[in-house]
Order: C-alpha cells, then structure tokens, then sequence
C-alpha cells in the first residue's frame, strides 16, 4: 500500500515539475503545489494512511529544486564571461605588453576563449550554425539578428567566425556592459562596441563585419516565446549600412528563447522602470540544455535607390521570415530539448 502510495506521489510531483518547465509565473507554481498536497492528503485519507515517515526538509528540496536549478544556471553564463576576462588578463600580464601595443597579440586569447565558447555550444546546446559561408570572407557586412533573453548564440557564432574563417565580428552592445567590474579589457579584446553611429560606419569603412541587434535590450528582456520583433520603428541600423555602402545579412538562433528566459511577472512594471531608467533589471531564468541552430539568410545588397526607411522593413521582414520559417511558434522549453533528439528534430534546410 505504502509503495502505491509513494507512486502517486511521485507522478503528481513529476507532471508538477514538467508544468514548471513551461510555466513561468512562480505563483502558478505554487498552486499547483498546494493542489498537488491536497490530493496527497485526499489518496492518503481513502487508503487509511494516517500519516508518512517522509523527511518534509528532503522533500521541499526536491519540490523547489527546478525553481533555484533555474535561477542559477545563468550566473553559469556570468562565469564564463568572467573566465573569458579572466584568461585575457592573464595573456596580457604573461606577455607584459602596454594597451596600445595589444592588437598585434590579442589572437592568441581570443583563438582561446573562443574554443572555450565553441565547446560549451556544441556541448550544452549541440549548436550548429548554418550560412556561415554566406559572409564575406574579406570585405564589410553589417549583420542584424534576433535578440534573445542572453545573446548567448552571438557569441558561438563570434567564436565560429574566429576560429574558422579567421576574421573578427565586432558586436554592439549596450553601454551598461561597459560598467560591469573586469568586463572592459574583455569586450575591447573580443571586439565589442558601445555602438555609437560613427562608430559602426567607421568598423564597416575598414572592411569588417560588424553584428548588431535593433531590438537591443528592450528585445531580450521584453520578448517571448512568439519571438515577435521589438524594434520600435528603430531605423539606425539602416542609416548606417547605407552611408557605409554596405550589405545586410539576416541572422536568427532556432530556440534561443528557450535557452533563457525572461521572468514575465509584473511586466508592465519592470517594462515602464525600464523605458524611465534604462535599467535591465528584469531577472533571467533558465540555462536550459536545449537545441540552438543559428541561420544566416541571404543578404540585402546596398542599393543607393532604397532609403533608410525601405531598408529597415526589408530587413524587418526578412527576419521574420527566417522566425516563421525555423521557429515553431509559441516555442516551449520541452520542444526545443525534444529538437536534441534526431527523431524528433525540427532541422530545416537552408
């Protein structure tokens, strides 16, 4: 009878913590909990059970454990940024070099973090990325992605890029980066900028690639499983390419969503204390070990006929293509780990 019992439980509690994976709102968990007690208590009166020898600490460990797993996952990214500097640090102290003779030595380190992202990819996520011969191998292209909770798949494909095409792809990011204690030798090593207008331009007029999202922040804090654009009419991108006479190419991670996500519990809130204070504050979740595959589509060639305003919608809309075309929509957690499996994989061609 105990043992029945005991498999009762576990299959209320098994279905609770898939309900977990897919549910965001922690109060919803909550509920779920106390139905699931209640019912333990209702099998246990029908059966004559007065009482079990469960260790109640042991258990609450075990029920709470998907929430704090979730929540901790993510300061696993924040480390790994912090051994990227880390090794950066250490390459410049070994060879004892001043700042402004560094860009003739810093391939070394970024070749080694790098590999150090190209493995954590390939193991965590199976990532793959598909298109990458689509750029340039010499020459400048400005390349416009989705972005997710944690841009995480950026850096694979920086990494990819490094490693396997020899060329270095600058990234925007926003200034707040640039505060984080330890963070600024790394993002200036790693080719990360600020993003200012002149900037960029002056990047692609030297003949680099150069990676931004118009999104931004607000996209990853305030997107969702639809992986609806969040752009804002915003159009700089576009200004850019065109005075600096260069193509665009579309760029979107399959799942990435899924990898992280971003907690949606008083969103208008933390929404308005953004768009007042520019303050990322909203938490991040997951860490999850689902399927990331990166697309790179054709690319917008530089027409002096099409305005700023012409390019940023044909760019808008063929990223939502690439959305429509490699994401199903709304993407779930336990879809996007399922897309790990050969049989269930959702692997489009190019």
């Amino acid at each position: 009878m105990s043992e029945n019992l005991a498999m009762d439980f576990v299959i209320l509690c098994d279905a609770d913590t898939e309900r977990l994976l897919t549910n965001t709102s922690i109060l919803s968990w909550m509920e779920t909990v106390n139905v699931a007690m209640e019912t333990m208590y209702g099998v246990m009166e029908d059966l004559g059970v007065d009482s079990l020898d469960i260790d109640w600490i042991s258990f609450l460990v075990w029920m709470f454990l998907p929430i704090m797993v979730a929540f901790i996952l993510p300061v696993f990214v924040i480390l790994l940024l912090y051994l990227t500097a880390l090794i950066i640090h250490i390459y410049r102290a070994r060879h004892k070099l001043r700042d402004a003779f560094a860009v003739d030595v810093w391939l070394g380190a970024r070749k080694t973090v790098a590999l150090l992202w190209e493995l954590q990819g390939k193991i965590w996520h199976g990532y793959e990325i598909h298109g990458v011969e689509k750029l340039p191998a010499t020459g400048p292209a400005l390349v416009v992605y989705y972005h997710g909770a944690i841009p995480i798949d950026l850096y694979y494909v920086m990494a990819k890029v490094v490693l396997h095409q020899n060329r270095l792809l600058y990234a925007v990011a926003d200034r707040f980066l640039f505060k984080i204690p330890g963070w600024n030798l790394m993002l200036k090593v790693m080719c990360v900028t600020p993003g200012a207008p002149e900037d960029c331009i002056k990047l692609l007029r030297e003949g680099n690639l150069l990676s931004l999202s118009p999104g931004g922040v607000r996209e990853a804090l305030f997107g969702d499983e639809y992986y609806r654009l969040v752009w804002k009419n915003r159009m700089g991108f576009a200004k850019v390419a065109k005075k600096a006479k260069v193509p665009i190419y579309p760029m979107f991670t399959q799942n990435c969503r899924e990898g992280f996500r971003s907690i949606r519990m008083g969103r208008h809130f933390l929404e308005w204390v953004y768009e007042k204070t520019r303050l990322p504050i909203v938490p991040i979740y997951g860490g999850f070990p689902v399927k990331f595959r990166t697309y790179i589509g054709d690319p917008i060639p530089y027409d002096p006929n099409v305005s700023a305003q012409e390019l940023a919608v044909k760019t808008h809309n063929a990223l939502e293509r690439m959305i429509d075309t490699y994401q199903k929509i709304p993407g779930t957690v336990f879809g996007a780990l399922l897309d790990r499996v050969p049989a269930f994989s959702t692997k489009k061609e190019d």
